[in-house]
């Protein structure tokens, strides 16, 4: 159902936190903190923005396009050795999918390359694809124990949605996408425009391909920046503003509103801090029914046309890549743009498209950017927690 327009009262002890959770629900003692509003002596004006960003984050498709090998990563038997015997052991452990950990899944042969990996991801060209994973042979929970385990090495699980998932399924489940206000559009077949999700870095795992489409684009956020700044300065200038409202599709816990407030390009807190990213079309343009009743702005002139350009600006410094059965693909949100081609799946009795996914966090005390929000040094920060949901890793979608 729709959120309520109004909202009532509530008790301050019953207001949602972060802080203090119950180890009974969360048995790390780690709540995701989920979706906050940005702390507003923390955000700066346009005029401290760079005029142009340099750096590894800065990319065009074009030096990518033809060599798939610089961003290409096969695993290698040893890998899969080193991975299958690792789950194994998890699995006999019995320890449930949310109790991984780094400590309880050890890979010391491929340790290294992943905390390179994971700097890569963060501070370099943002985004890896790895090849060769055998979910096949594997089935959905060996798969699912030893893509979590990766998982680990890069960063801290966090709920995808009001479910509490931690391990999310990008599947058709019937969904109606055009009701943008109510249905995230990962459970559809729906184009998903340039967009970042609401964690540090996401990962896809692809268990089942689609008959047609589904195909993925990212963009540098930093080359797209540039080209704005050069091109576009006023859009810039509207992207930087804190007044793009942000939906919470009903998502939301005891005492929040029902969306939140930001800017689309932030700055880091440091004195020399990057430009970040938050931005989703969907969650921006499902708000009409709080506009309709006067409780938010509609969207203006200049910002319709910021969300064109940017848009316009993503599709034309995309680097095209397709995701086969046993494929991982691992982005930054902070400085990474990402699309989805429309799709159809095969007729059944064939397996819908699935992709098993990742959101991870990235603490700024363990090497995350440094971001103006209240949870920027929390270990599970961004996300979607809705009151005290438990974390649940399901193997398929519901």
């Amino acid at each position: 159902m729709a959120p309520a327009l109004t909202e009532t009262p509530v008790d301050p002890q019953s207001v949602f936190s972060y802080k203090n959770p119950s180890p009974k629900v969360f048995p790390d003692g780690i709540k995701t903190s989920g979706q906050c509003n940005p702390e507003p002596q923390l955000l700066k004006p346009y005029d401290q923005f760079p005029k142009e960003v340099t750096g590894p984050t800065v990319w065009n498709a074009e030096d990518y396009k033809h060599n798939p090998e610089q961003w290409t990563h096969h695993f290698s038997e040893e890998e899969v050795k080193e991975m299958s015997d690792t789950a194994d052991a998890f699995m006999a452990s019995e320890t449930p999918l949310t109790g991984i950990t780094k400590e309880k899944f050890p890979l010391p042969k491929m340790s290294a390359f992943l905390e390179a990996l994971r700097k890569e991801i963060l501070n370099g060209k943002g985004f890896l694809l790895f090849k060769g994973f055998p979910v096949q042979a594997w089935g959905n929970h060996k798969s699912a124990v030893a893509y979590m385990g990766l998982g680990t090495y890069l960063g801290y699980f966090i709920s995808q949605n009001g479910f509490g998932h931690v391990l999310g399924h990008v599947k058709d489940t019937g969904a109606d996408p055009t009701q943008i206000d109510k249905v995230r559009i990962y459970r559809t077949t729906a184009r998903q425009f340039f967009h970042a999700d609401d964690s540090d870095i996401v990962g896809l795992l692809c268990i089942a391909k689609s008959l047609e489409g589904g195909e993925s684009d990212i963009a540098s956020t930093h080359q797209v920046y540039n080209t704005l700044q050069k091109e576009h300065p006023d859009v810039v200038e509207t992207l930087t503003q804190p007044i793009w409202y942000w939906d919470r599709k009903g998502e939301v816990s005891a005492g929040q509103e029902q969306f939140t407030r930001q800017p689309v390009f932030y700055m880091e807190t440091d004195p020399d801090g990057r430009v970040y990213t938050k931005w989703d079309p969907y969650y921006v343009r499902s708000l009409k029914r709080f506009s309709d009743a006067g409780i938010i702005p509609p969207l203006s002139e200049a910002q319709e046309k910021a969300a064109q350009v940017l848009e316009e600006t993503c599709q034309r410094h995309a680097l095209h890549m397709i995701l086969d059965i046993g494929d991982i693909q691992f982005l930054s949100n902070a400085h990474i743009l990402h699309s989805r081609t429309a799709y159809k799946d095969y007729p059944p009795p064939a397996p819908r498209r699935h992709l098993m996914r990742l959101w991870l966090s990235t603490p700024e005390s363990e090497g995350g950017w440094r971001l103006p929000f209240a949870d920027s040094d929390h270990k599970k920060r961004s996300g979607v927690q809705v009151n005290d949901t438990p974390p649940r890793a399901l193997l398929d979608a519901e």
